[in-house]
């Protein structure tokens, strides 16, 4: 049996193989990044919408949050709750209002 050449085949494989994980290593590192930022940005705007800075807060989101983030917000007694939205990615954060801020 004439084996040659069967290296470079296998050689070509393997490579192919290790571009795909580096390409899945790093799409899960991009998603990991995406998320905390969103995170960040939903912390920050619900600090921000608990001191009555609404507008700050949606600058804050698209300062923060990946392009292309939208984020909700929703007031229930004293304390508002901010979802910010990016792609697939979620995140929420609660924070107390101010007194004298109702909003």
């Amino acid at each position: 049996m004439n084996d040659r050449g069967s290296v470079t085949v296998e050689a070509a494989v393997g490579l192919c193989a290790l571009v795909a994980v580096f390409g899945l290593l790093l799409l899960g590192a991009a998603a990991v990044l995406g998320q905390l930022r969103c995170q960040d940005a939903a912390v920050e705007a619900a600090r921000l919408l608990a001191r009555g800075d609404a507008p700050r807060a949606e600058q804050a989101v698209r300062t923060i949050a990946p392009v292309g983030a939208r984020y909700e917000r929703t007031t229930s007694g004293d304390q508002v709750e901010v979802r910010v939205s990016a792609h697939w990615l979620h995140a929420e954060a609660v924070a107390v209002l101010e007194p004298g801020e109702g909003r």
